[in-house]
């Protein structure tokens, strides 16, 4: 597993839930390090254990605790970079929905080893999605219903997301878009502001 997902996990983690519970559930692991270094890789049995860990600590479900992860990923201020990758996507949720077909692509021409799962959008009914993630890494699609949601906040759109459920090849996930223009969304400019 890539060392940035690692870190995303122990910085959702540490800034969510504080210094202590990372600590007590790296001293759980028993690794041998108290921190992931971003661009190394590490075992997926790691990153599973450490996930299987935190869940304990909280006392929530693994899957709770994926979705949560997402929601983190779009809305805390530590990882404004990746929100602003997904908001290159389209200038309204629905052009967003569509951008995730390319995000496993987008991803590695910024981390070129980095991989994430295969995700195939499907639009069977105007306003009606189903999101499907290659199941390379099992609750992956959990994570992206924590960042759909969250995304949808960001663009101010009302949409019901949830988590269908697992086969041999997919996670699928079910979005229904209520309205797109349901409340103003959070500010987003194009460039960046220096200093």
């Amino acid at each position: 597993m890539h060392g940035l997902i690692n870190r995303a996990i122990q910085c959702f983690l540490r800034d969510t839930y504080g210094d202590d519970v990372w600590d007590k559930i790296m001293q759980q692991a028993d690794l041998g390090y108290s921190s992931f270094e971003s661009m190394l890789i590490y075992e997926e049995s790691v990153t599973f254990r450490v996930l299987e860990l935190a869940a304990q600590a909280l006392r929530k479900s693994p899957d709770d605790l994926l979705e949560d992860l997402g929601t983190y990923l779009v809305s805390h201020d530590n990882v404004e970079a990746l929100r602003r990758l997904l908001r290159f996507g389209g200038v309204d949720f629905v052009e967003f929905l569509h951008s995730l077909n390319d995000l496993p692509d987008r991803a590695r021409l910024a981390v070129p080893d980095l991989f994430l799962p295969e995700l195939t959008l499907e639009e069977p009914n105007e306003g009606e999605f189903r999101l499907r993630c290659a199941a390379h890494y099992p609750g992956f699609g959990h994570v992206m219903v924590g960042v759909i949601r969250a995304m949808a906040d960001d663009y101010g759109a009302l949409a019901f997301t949830d988590y269908v459920g697992a086969d041999a090849e997919d996670e699928v996930i079910s979005i229904m878009l209520l309205q797109e223009d349901f409340a103003a969304g959070r500010s987003f400019e194009l460039a960046q502001k220096a200093g």
